[in-house]
């Protein structure tokens, strides 16, 4: 192996530096150095944005901001009196506490949301809120009035269906009875469409504070236990009125069914006492016609049929212990009084 001489500069220049180092004079100045090294000079990763303050103050432009030229990496300041404040770059969460809020149908509600966001100008973010502690606090604020705010410009129905798809909508069966009971109102807005109102109104009021807001949902709506109590009778006095209307109908149906009937059994009976009338006029004039033509055929059948039912009479009106006043002439008295062998 080949030694440098011993008046090589190399080794001249580590003698001096090693002669420097043991000294306590030349170890303060380097510690002194290193301190400023690390002092001055600091790196910015990817997910970061960083304003530089100096006395409290920012100085120049964030770094790695949105649309700035100085991106991540090593970057330097003065040392001691430049402060490198770091702030997320990434997309942060904000979930809300559920809050009770009423609806413009007067019916209260407990309303969950989550909302998502970005710092877009850390340099007004750090100018006016500083930390994510007061973000949060502020976002509490302005997202959860403006929920409050459109929750109470819509029907509960608006806030409960997740879209406006849904037509006027009735049961097949009420529906054929004509009633206007039972139907499901329209969805105008829909839950989807109430998020993007509370984004765009939430989202005009915290730019001013650098913040981005992305996305704004609804986590969970709850009734409150007196709401659902209301919700309840209103179900159950809706069905009690289709089911009254149901019985109405029924009644009304069984009063037509009835009439028929009643019409239908006496135009039945009509028809029978017709027909009767009509088979006994047949037999009378039959009888008669019989009657007529034994009258007519000889003298002594019409004496004889004359004799027998002069007997039919009297044995009609003739009892055991009857009475009975004639005179003399009477031809009902003709029999008893004598029977002429000539005739």
């Amino acid at each position: 192996m080949n030694q440098l001489p011993i008046n090589h500069p190399l080794l001249q220049f580590a003698r001096f530096a090693s002669g420097l180092l043991l000294s306590p004079l030349g170890a303060a100045a380097a510690l002194l150095a290193g301190i400023a090294i690390l002092g001055c000079a600091y790196t910015v990763d990817q997910t970061e944005q960083v304003v530089v303050t100096q006395f409290g103050r920012p100085v120049g432009e964030p770094i790695n901001a949105t649309g700035s030229d100085n991106g991540a990496g090593l970057h330097f300041k003065l040392p001691f009196v430049q402060t490198a404040n770091r702030f997320e770059k990434r997309i942060l969460e904000w979930d809300g506490t559920a809050s009770e809020m009423t609806t413009r149908d007067k019916l209260y509600v407990v309303v969950d949301t989550f909302a998502r966001w970005r710092i877009a100008d850390p340099l007004k973010y750090f100018q006016s809120l500083r930390d994510e502690r007061s973000a949060q606090s502020r976002l509490d604020d302005i997202i959860g009035s403006e929920t409050r705010n459109v929750v109470a410009r819509h029907d509960l129905i608006e806030v409960v269906r997740s879209d406006k798809t849904r037509k006027p909508e009735q049961d097949a069966t009420i529906a054929e009875s004509g009633a206007s009971v039972g139907v499901l109102p329209p969805i105008r807005f829909g839950r989807k469409e109430l998020e993007r109102e509370i984004l765009a109104a939430a989202s005009q009021k915290v730019g001013i504070w650098g913040i981005e807001l992305l996305d704004v949902r609804v986590k969970r709506i709850n009734y409150k236990a007196g709401v659902i109590e209301k919700i309840y009778d209103r179900m159950i006095s809706e069905r009690l009125q289709i089911a009254e209307r149901f019985r109405s109908e029924g009644a009304g149906e069984a009063a037509k069914i009835e009439g028929r009937k009643e019409k239908d059994l006496r135009q039945i009976e009509s028809d029978a006492y017709r027909k009767v009338q009509e088979i006994k006029g047949a037999a009378d004039a039959t009888a008669s016609e019989i009657y007529a033509k034994a009258y007519t055929s000889s003298p002594t059948a019409a004496d004889f049929y004359t004799f027998q039912k002069t007997l039919d009479t009297y044995r009609a009106t003739l009892g055991r212990d009857s009475t009975l006043i004639l005179t003399t002439d009477s031809d009902l008295f003709r029999l008893l009084k004598k029977v002429d062998p000539a005739k």
